[in-house]
């Protein structure tokens, strides 16, 4: 097999390079530092809003860009500053709301804005699930009036999987349904926005093409963007549906699965 020329390396976080415990290890920081001492790019391409990503540009020594939001945001990882965004608008925001409240009204919401976060009463998502640790909430109307890098829709008991489901066919063509995680939380993009048309706009800019591209994840929010890249792993502990879709696997989150592939790359 001939090796795989590789021009840029897209990595989603949580789940791939983060492990369960929070943390990036040394040694997928290192062979993440190694990528572009070759002279590769690395993207950090997570459904994480730009406030959360701190951590992993300080763990990542600051280089690069991080595409945040599950395509909204393009991040600047020296500076934390935003470059570029892709929001909802207001009035399609209010539209999503209005149909999934008549649909399921048992259904709690938040606006991703990328600097800050509106939640509605009852609304349990992020990383923040439990009652002494919640955040301020406002009445739904307050909320909806936000344009939004991510909206996202918190089920109390639903699977996420039976909720995506259900939800998608009512909202498919007003914004991007997707989900990243087992918590019941639906998260939605602008319409058209996805990790894949944020990377693919990037990767455009730097002149690389996906057939040079290697990209790792392990929930359906990253399905379009392996589906783009010309090659994609998925990490061992990924969704079913991400390890149905792909073919080349890596060990898990948790045994440096993406850092064992990227330092037989480089």
């Amino acid at each position: 097999m001939e090796p795989v020329p590789v021009r840029l390396v897209a990595t989603d976080l949580d789940g791939t390079i983060v492990r369960s415990d929070g943390t990036i290890s040394d040694r997928t920081a290192k062979a993440l530092a190694r990528v572009e001492e070759a002279g590769a790019a690395v993207v950090l391409v997570t459904g994480r809003p730009p406030r959360s990503i701190h951590p992993v540009a300080e763990a990542t020594g600051h280089h690069g860009v991080a595409i945040c939001s599950n395509g909204a945001i393009i991040y600047d990882l020296h500076d934390e500053q935003i470059i570029e965004s892709f929001m909802i608008p207001v009035p399609t925001v209010v539209e999503v709301v209005e149909i999934l409240r008549a649909a399921m009204p048992e259904l709690a919401y938040a606006v991703e804005t990328g600097h800050d976060v509106y939640r509605s009463h009852g609304y349990r998502g992020g990383w923040i699930t439990s009652p002494e640790n919640d955040q301020a909430s406002f009445p739904i109307d307050d909320v909806v009036k936000y344009e939004a890098a991510k909206l996202l829709a918190s089920h109390p008991t639903m699977d996420v999987d039976e909720l995506l489901e259900r939800t998608r066919d009512l909202i498919c063509h007003l914004v991007e349904p997707t989900h990243s995680n087992g918590r019941g939380l639906l998260e939605m993009g602008a319409l058209g926005v996805s990790k894949a048309t944020t990377l693919a706009r990037f990767a455009k800019e730097l002149g690389v093409e996906a057939k040079d591209v290697v990209a790792f994840g392990d929930m359906p929010n990253d399905l379009p963007m392996l589906a783009w890249a010309g090659t994609a792993y998925a990490v061992a502990n990924a969704h079913p549906l991400v390890l149905e879709a792909v073919s080349l696997t890596t060990d898990s989150n948790d045994d440096d699965g993406v850092a064992k592939v990227l330092e037989q790359l480089f």
